[in-house]
């Protein structure tokens, strides 16, 4: 009975750990969640058009793509490439703001 609760409890934690670490690896910074929010918060009140959203998506994307070849170098990301992100992400947001702000979706016409 001893053995078979500690091995219960061993792959247990084994699992949780092997769940973390998937999430960890996919995980690009809270600022890209907050920006994939603002998208689907864009589509889902209308203020976005299918082409917008793609575009939008697109950009993330690209984002994301870019980080994944950054870590890829040397397994970390250093000043000057986090510089280049953020620079990334801002005017990823910019964009967010004024596509939702103009007068082609449903909800701003």
């Amino acid at each position: 009975m001893y053995r078979i609760a500690t091995l219960a409890i061993v792959l247990t934690f084994s699992l949780i750990g092997a769940v973390a670490s998937a999430v960890h690896a996919d995980n690009l910074g809270p600022r890209h969640a907050r920006l994939e929010a603002r998208i689907h918060s864009g589509v889902e009140s209308g203020s976005l058009v299918p082409r917008e959203v793609h575009r939008l998506r697109h950009e993330q994307r690209h984002i994301q793509n870019t980080r994944n070849r950054m870590r890829a170098n040397d397994g970390k990301i250093g000043a000057i490439e986090r510089a280049r992100l953020h620079r990334m992400q801002d005017r990823a947001s910019r964009h967010i703001y004024r596509a939702k702000h103009n007068r082609r979706g449903g909800a701003n016409s």
